[in-house]
């Protein structure tokens, strides 16, 4: 019989405990082979290219940022030009003596795509799936995103707001995608089934469809590690605690495998393996970084569940440099009080990156503290939206 869950039993130092996985998935590729034969997928499973050290960072020339669903559009928003940092928007799908036919799609949730230059080499990858696909391949087609030149995807957490779209986004480019496309995982934890757990909202909140990824030929890539993804940008992999901020559990997840959906008990981290339900820590959310030559990180959190400071902390440790070139993406501040916000915006100004850009559930009282006391770093998001960090 599996336990309850008990909060005070777990600290961040249990993750990556499940020692005979990570065993396994080191081995060689024989294990890997045998896991992907007779495991949950039938199909490809390897880790990510693990960071031992700072010099294991990858290096880039330029890295564009689209955000390619997010919860608001404005369709006047100016392009501009900060320094360096070039602002593209999409406003209206116009051509001339044509009607319109199509519109920019916002929703609650967040998917980004990613092209990053290193000499002649470039790379493409694709953060998250937003809430359905009828917007996301909707947005990727008025961006002029090309799915089938995509090489890596990945996933930050297990919320449907972030995955949701993706069942949708695999049979629109079946067979269209690079064969044995890597797609970048945290851990076992984002296949469990969840609950949506905010008072008044109850009700199931999806689960990753395994069966789908493994049609699609993707390999799955755990990264719950400092890793590099694409080669040119690193995953922080796990993300410490070592902050004020708390972890909210607006979610809770069902351990457990019923006909193949949800999570293999034996592949989560030792403290959680008998328990049945678990207040969701995020301890499988990823942030993805990218470090731009002579400027510094440019930290992407999706959600920031593990705080939005912890992160790009994280992300500081794992490159060895202070240098924050710009902190974007969801910060989860909605939900937290006026002071917690400050508090965040106090430690975020501390760290002093160039450039400030929330997104998703940042939420609207954080965005006014940032316009009033960050003016100069703060850079107003909107679907569609792409964001050129030229290095130096």
């Amino acid at each position: 019989m599996r336990r309850r869950f008990d909060p005070a039993a777990l600290d961040d130092s249990q993750y990556l405990g499940n020692r005979s996985r990570r065993s396994l998935m080191r081995a060689g590729a024989g294990s890997i082979a045998a896991l992907a034969a007779g495991g949950l997928f039938g199909g490809r499973v390897a880790e990510a290219k693990p960071i031992d050290s700072p010099a294991g960072v990858p290096i880039v020339d330029r890295l564009a940022v689209r955000v390619v669903t997010d919860s608001y559009h404005h369709a006047f928003e100016p392009p501009r030009t900060l320094g360096s940092l070039q602002v593209q928007r999409l406003g209206f799908a116009v051509a001339p003596r044509t009607a319109p036919r199509r519109t920019l799609q916002s929703e609650w949730g967040l998917s980004l795509h990613l092209e990053s230059l290193r000499g002649s080499e470039t790379r493409n990858v694709l953060i998250d799936f937003g809430y359905t696909p009828e917007a996301l391949l909707n947005n990727l087609t008025l961006a002029g995103v090309d799915a089938a030149k995509l090489d890596a995807l990945a996933l930050s957490h297990g919320h449907f707001d972030h995955f949701g779209g993706m069942v949708g986004f695999l049979d629109a480019y079946k067979g269209k995608l690079k064969s044995g496309l890597p797609f970048y995982l945290g851990s076992e934890e984002c296949f469990c089934t969840r609950e949506l757990n905010v008072p008044g909202e109850g009700g199931g909140f999806g689960v990753l469809d395994r069966d789908a990824i493994r049609t699609a030929g993707l390999t799955v890539t755990f990264a719950d590690k400092p890793s590099v993804m694409a080669d040119h940008g690193f995953s922080t992999g796990m993300i410490a605690r070592q902050s004020f901020e708390r972890v909210l559990s607006p979610t809770r997840m069902n351990v457990g495998l019923q006909a193949g959906v949800g999570c293999a008990p034996e592949k989560l981290s030792e403290g959680k393996r008998n328990l049945s339900v678990i207040p969701d820590d995020f301890e499988h959310e990823q942030a993805t970084v990218y470090m731009l030559k002579g400027k510094g990180l440019v930290v992407m959190t999706s959600c920031g569940h593990r705080g939005i400071v912890n992160s790009v902390r994280a992300a500081m440790k794992i490159s060895g440099t202070d240098k924050v070139h710009a902190v974007l993406g969801g910060f989860h501040l909605a939900p937290h009080p006026v002071e917690y916000q400050r508090q965040t915006a106090a430690e975020l100004k501390a760290i002093n990156p160039d450039f400030l850009i929330p997104m998703h559930c940042s939420g609207e009282t954080f965005i006014n503290i940032v316009q009033a006391e960050m003016p100069d770093k703060f850079v107003r998001s909107s679907t569609g939206t792409r964001f050129i960090f030229n290095g130096a």
